[in-house]
This record gives structure tokens, C-alpha cells and sequence, in this order.
């Protein structure tokens, strides 16, 4: 009897609202969470300020296909979701991962039917578009260029490699930024206060907090889920305050102490460049994990490499050089985490090469004679001649070409007057560098006539 009286009616939306109630209640804290309204969402203000494509697009206007383009845990799917309640629209999800041609075409036909039946439109979300194949995206095509379907597709690679291009020409591509550390602070103050998060029922600790929006990497899904795992865990003790340590062991990662606004980050990055230095590969791989793990940027471990191939390895080894500029490209191109694979085969190249300061004392001594004022006239014959006018100045004339020598080097003064006979480069007698300083010497006593 009682079942009947849920069959219908009232009775039948209380059970659903209930029922809903218990789901909701029952779902991973980061689905809880997952923002109700645009002014909920946090971050992609250049996707979402006032005027911009998304905004218009959640809020109704000027409804269009569009590639959601972005790393994990950016509210991609949250988005899809908005644009649906939004704007009234039904919201039907798949995923690339176990969804085929059938159910595509499917979802199609039955969104046909709605359209023709009660003027609602379908709102098409699909996850990791970039898994699907070219036939796949192209049983798309039809029902998104009649609009048919409204689609809102996600993809964690980029788009224009992934995704096939007449699908890409009928949408708009909205690429989505890695969240801030500030963003996820405030994803994870928001789930520790509101009713549908923790309720208040727990305190989250300052250097608890700081760790997880370290461990999230612009990932709010992933700074929930291991606020969740540390919540049950605090309070399965009997715990109030969610501590560091809590949060250490339920996530199997302890925090790194390193503030990289503050004094661990000036020693760790000394003392890894003193390492490299040092020669010690290890103890450069040591301080490099160290500032991998507590989320420096990697750009900026790139650029100290970059400045050690020169500053201490220099001709010893001139692909040092190379290897650190390539690591840097590399991680920009492919970014965390697998950019730290070329950041770490640059450090242990750097750790190993043969180690010189001459670049970086020859030119210093450069600066420093310029500094004091020893910037002699140039010599006229190293002048410009190519202007109207020079040769009347003296400049150019008398000039030796060097390559019309057969040893290519000749007797001929370059420096300044006051400069002659200054030696700023003194290669030492260690990798690559071992062939330099045998010859500069010998070069300096052609250029200058030194007959002994």
C-alpha cells in the first residue's frame, strides 16, 4: 500500500527529493561541492568576467558549441553542467572512456524527438572528447551543426591536435587555466564551512591548509578529496582541528618545508646550485625533488640552469648550455609533471660536466674595466666604412680580412688603445676547455705579433 502512494503525485516527488537528499548527502565531498551558480565558480575570470564567451554562453545568450580545453580539476564538467541549468536545457553526460558511436547517436535521436516534441533543447556533455575517434567525433557533426544537440566537450589535450576539424570549426575552443594558489584556498575554506562541505564541524590548521593546496597543483577536485580522506580520518579519532599531520598520513605525502616566498626557498635553490657546483650529483637531485615536491615553479628551476651551464660549467663542456635551454623549452611545451624528467636530465648533466668559471670571471672583468672608464676610442680601422662620409673619416681603411690569410688569423689590433694587451679569458685545463687553453694563447700571440 505504501509503495503505491509513492507511485504519484506529490507523494512520488517527496521520495525523489528525498532520495536525492540521500545521494547528494552520500557523494564525494568535491561532487557536494561542485558549484550551483556561475558565482560559485572559482577562477577562469578571463572565461567568465562580464562580457566574456562563457558567461554569455551560461547565461543564454548567443547559445554555441564550445571545447573546454584545460587540466584536471579546472571545473570543466562543472561548467557543462552549468551551461544546461543555466539555461533550462536538458543535461545528458558521456564519457569518452566507455561511451561509442551507438550511445552518441543515440543521445541524438532521442534529442530530435524532445525538440520536436516540447521545443527542448539537449545539452551534450562529453568528457575526455579527445579519446574518441575520428568516427566517433564525426557523428557529431550533423547533430551539432544543426544544433541539435548543444555540445560541451572537455579535453585535457590540446584540441587542435586531438579533435578533428570540421568538429573544431562548428565550436568554440575556451581554454581553462590551471587554478591558483588562492583559488584552491578558497575551494578548501568553503568545503570545511558550508553545510553541504564539513559543515564547521571540523577546524582545518593553518600549515594543514597550506598543504593541501601544495598537494592540489591548480587541482581543486584533488585538494577536496584529500580534505576528505583527512576529515574522516581527524574525526574517526575524535579529533576537532584537522592537523598537518593528519593530512600527512592519509594522503602517504609529507609536507615539504619550503616557502617559496621566504628563506627555504633562497637555501634550497643555493644549495642545489652549490651542488651542481659541487659536482655532487646526488646530493642536485636531492634539492631538486625537494623543490619538484613543495610546487616551485618549474620555470624557475629551468632558469637556474640555464645560468649554471654558463656561469660554472661554460666552454668546459658548451652543450651544458644546451642541455639546460632545452630542458627549459621542454618544460614549457609539456609542463608537471613530466617536466621534471627533463629538468632532472639537465641537473645531472650539469653535476657531471667538467666544471669552469671562466666565462663568468672573463666577463665580469670586461664589465669591470668598462665600469672604470676604460672604453678607448674604437681603432679606426675596425670603424664602419659603409656610410657616405667614412672613408673621408678614416674609418675602414686599412682593415685585414682574416680570411684571406690561410691560417685565418692575423696580426691586427682589435681592442681600444688603453686595452692592449689585456687578457680577460684564461680557460682552465679541464673538459672541452683543456683544447681552448692550449690554443688562446697561441691566437694571442698571432693577433698581437708576439714572436716568442
Amino acid at each position: 500500500m505504501d509503495d503505491g502512494l509513492y507511485e504519484s503525485g506529490l507523494f512520488a516527488a517527496e521520495a525523489q527529493e528525498k532520495a536525492e537528499e540521500h545521494l547528494t548527502a552520500n557523494a564525494p565531498l568535491a561532487v557536494r561541492m561542485r558549484p550551483r551558480a556561475l558565482d560559485e565558480v572559482v577562477g577562469q575570470q578571463h572565461l567568465l568576467g562580464p562580457g566574456a564567451p562563457l558567461r554569455r554562453l551560461v547565461e543564454g545568450a548567443a547559445p554555441a558549441s564550445v571545447l573546454l580545453y584545460g587540466p584536471p580539476g579546472t571545473g570543466k564538467t562543472t561548467l557543462a553542467t552549468l551551461v544546461s541549468l543555466a539555461t533550462g536545457r536538458r543535461f545528458v553526460a558521456l564519457s569518452a572512456l566507455n561511451a561509442g558511436v551507438k550511445e552518441v547517436r543515440e543521445v541524438i535521436g532521442e534529442a530530435k524527438r524532445r525538440l520536436g516534441r516540447t521545443a527542448e533543447s539537449t545539452v551534450l556533455f562529453i568528457d575526455e572528447v579527445h579519446r574518441f575517434s575520428r568516427t566517433q567525433q564525426d557523428a557529431l557533426l550533423g547533430a551539432v551543426e544543426d544544433r541539435t544537440v548543444l555540445l560541451v566537450a572537455a579535453t585535457t589535450e590540446n584540441p587542435f591536435f586531438s579533435v578533428v576539424s570540421p568538429l573544431l570549426s562548428r565550436s568554440l575552443v575556451l581554454q581553462l587555466k590551471s587554478l591558483t594558489d588562492e583559488d584552491i584556498r578558497t575551494v578548501v575554506r568553503r568545503a570545511v564551512t558550508e553545510e553541504r562541505g564539513l559543515g564547521g564541524a571540523l577546524t582545518l590548521a593553518a600549515d594543514a591548509e597550506d598543504h593541501l593546496v601544495r598537494l592540489a597543483a591548480g587541482d581543486a577536485r584533488r585538494s577536496l578529496t584529500a580534505l576528505e580522506a583527512a576529515a574522516d580520518a581527524a574525526a574517526s579519532t575524535g579529533a576537532t582541528e584537522i592537523s598537518l599531520a593528519t593530512v600527512e598520513a592519509t594522503v602517504d605525502k609529507a609536507a615539504v618545508r619550503y616557502d617559496r616566498q621566504g628563506d627555504q626557498h633562497y637555501d634550497v635553490t643555493s644549495a642545489f646550485i652549490k651542488s651542481i657546483r659541487g659536482s655532487d650529483v646526488d646530493a642536485a637531485l636531492h634539492y631538486l625533488a625537494r623543490m619538484i615536491e613543495a610546487g616551485e615553479d618549474p620555470r624557475f628551476i629551468a632558469r637556474r640552469l640555464v645560468v649554471h651551464a654558463s656561469e660554472d660549467i661554460g666552454m668546459a663542456d658548451p652543450t651544458a648550455l644546451q642541455v639546460a635551454v632545452a630542458a627549459s623549452q621542454a618544460v614549457q611545451l609539456i609542463g608537471m609533471p613530466e617536466g621534471r624528467l627533463a629538468l632532472a636530465q639537465a641537473t645531472i648533466h650539469l653535476a657531471t660536466a667538467p666544471k669552469s668559471g671562466a666565462v663568468n670571471f672573463a666577463i665580469s672583468a670586461a664589465q669591470a674595466d668598462v665600469r672604470k672608464g676604460a672604453t678607448g676610442p674604437v681603432p679606426p680601422h675596425l670603424r664602419d666604412g659603409h656610410y657616405a662620409g667614412a672613408a673621408k673619416l678614416g674609418n675602414a681603411k686599412g682593415y685585414l680580412y682574416p680570411h684571406d690569410v690561410a691560417e685565418g688569423v692575423l696580426t691586427q689590433q682589435y681592442p681600444p688603445d688603453d686595452l692592449i694587451g689585456v687578457d680577460y679569458y684564461e680557460p682552465v685545463d679541464r673538459g672541452a676547455e683543456r683544447v681552448l687553453a692550449d690554443r688562446v694563447p697561441k691566437l694571442r700571440r698571432m693577433i698581437r705579433g708576439d714572436q716568442s
